[in-house]
């Protein structure tokens, strides 16, 4: 069983440096670049996962202090909800223009 917590710690700690390259760069992975609307919303989306598997697997090795399950339970569970939810966000909201871009040029 500690493989697999290791593992989702491994992955956490993938999806929070990913997440903190969409942030600063803008940049997205190649398979998702083409449904991601808003970088932004998509890395925040990404952090918030990433966070939530680490924080469970450092819990799980009770390298942090130890705290209820129900608080374990739930923490983790919103946090990975949310970011998920942020991460749809980043996926179907339209992309922004600005008035100057979405005119066209005029004599």
């Amino acid at each position: 069983m500690a493989w697999v917590v290791a593992a989702n710690a491994l992955l956490g700690v993938l999806a929070i440096a990913l997440g903190t390259v969409t942030l600063r760069t803008g940049w997205v992975l190649p398979t998702a670049r083409r449904h991601v609307t808003r970088p932004r919303l998509h890395g925040v989306g990404v952090l918030l996962i990433g966070a939530s598997l680490l924080l469970q697997s450092l819990l799980y090795f009770e390298i942090l202090p130890s705290v209820s399950w129900e608080a374990r339970f739930y923490g983790g569970n919103a946090l990975l909800l949310g970011g998920m939810l942020v991460l749809v966000l980043g996926h179907v909201l339209p992309l922004r223009r600005s008035e100057r871009h979405a005119l066209p040029p005029g004599p």
